[in-house]
């Protein structure tokens, strides 16, 4: 099986941090959400990767190179400009020639794929959108379904009383190749607003199906704290690494902690940290691998990206720190983004 997986977008809401990576780039519990998802995949049987990339699109290939480091096997389509999430897909024909998944990279989503594949068999249509279920759909596309699950319409932003279901698009595909020849190429094309409503008109058959399962799109900093949160509270089972030394709070290998630390739970750190005397970590902190956090340091609410140095009696609260960030000694970050380093990401 093969799977696409988009990430040729710029990423301009969780900008800065994504102005030297690719936003699927972005750590989630100290490793790139890319890599989580791979792994996701691989563990149920997709072998065989195309990532579709543009922005940043060194710092994916540096980092995954053929995949094998992986057991996997990994092809880039690299685009020449921005070309959408249907230009992207037609974009990688070439490689996708047999029935086929496609991910929106930057969604925080990990699917099981075994019931969602036997709809699709099933059903026998052209494509399959994987659904997901939200509270209050008036801030997003709905779908309309038959009995059967096949999609009638969407409905972008209704309002909440009138909206015929909670059913909104979950940013994953199952298609198959046919849906190429609805696509034009070498441009840029929307497959939401464009490639679907045109195969619901010509009646190809697209079909919907829920995943259950935590689902958010990680595209804005408060989403991307969160998806955090969430994973550090367990209400997202995202696999963490480290050993549990206290409840919540995780610790990676070859950490050293001084004398007088008070850990508040939750809260994850990477490998290789030093932590120094009387600093003060969480609640809700990650810490990522090879960072230095000074003494009577106070870091809550907030994310630092591996190699970073927190100087002495810093204070950071409700904060996002890129890769290889510095800050100065008794300095107060609060709702700061910082991303000073320039070099891509290392794996």
């Amino acid at each position: 099986m093969k799977a696409l997986l988009l990430a040729g977008g710029l990423g301009t809401r969780l900008r800065p941090l994504t102005e030297n990576i690719p936003k699927p780039m972005a750590p989630i519990a100290n490793r790139p959400w890319l890599e989580h998802l791979i792994i996701h995949l691989r563990d149920q049987g997709v072998n065989e990767f195309v990532i579709a990339a543009h922005h940043c699109s060194e710092v994916i290939r540096r980092y995954f190179g053929d995949g094998k480091s992986w057991n996997v096997n990994i092809t880039y389509a690299l685009e020449p400009f921005p070309l959408g999430t249907a230009g992207a897909i037609k974009n990688a024909e070439r490689w996708l020639d047999e029935r086929f998944l496609v991910f929106n990279a930057d969604i925080v989503h990990l699917p099981q794929l075994i019931p969602l594949l036997d709809f699709h068999r099933q059903h026998g249509g052209i494509a399959t959108i994987v659904l997901t279920e939200v509270d209050d759909p008036s801030s997003y596309g709905v779908v309309e379904q038959d009995d059967q699950g096949q999609i009638l319409r969407f409905i972008e932003k209704p309002r909440r009383e009138e909206a015929p279901s909670n059913r909104i698009n979950a940013g994953m595909y199952i298609l198959e190749p046919d849906v190429m020849r609805y696509i034009p190429a070498e441009q840029e094309v929307s497959i939401e607003r464009e490639t679907f409503p045109r195969l619901i008109e010509e009646n190809t058959g697209v079909y919907g199906i829920v995943s259950s399962g935590y689902w958010r799109d990680m595209g804005t900093p408060a989403r991307y704290r969160q998806v955090h949160w969430d994973a550090l509270n367990r209400e997202f089972p995202l696999p963490i690494k480290g050993r549990e030394i206290q409840p919540g709070v995780f610790v990676g290998e070859n950490v050293k902690i001084s004398s007088g630390v008070l850990f508040v739970p939750p809260v994850l750190i990477g490998h290789n940290v030093k932590i120094g005397h009387q600093a003060v970590i969480g609640p809700y902190a990650v810490i990522g691998d090879d960072c230095q956090i000074g003494s009577r340091v106070h870091c809550a609410h907030t994310i630092v990206w591996d190699r970073s140095l927190i100087r002495d009696r810093s204070r950071l609260q409700n904060s996002i720190f890129g890769y290889r960030t510095v800050t100065p000694a008794g300095e107060v970050f609060e709702d700061s983004i910082i991303n000073q380093f320039k070099e891509a990401v290392q794996a």
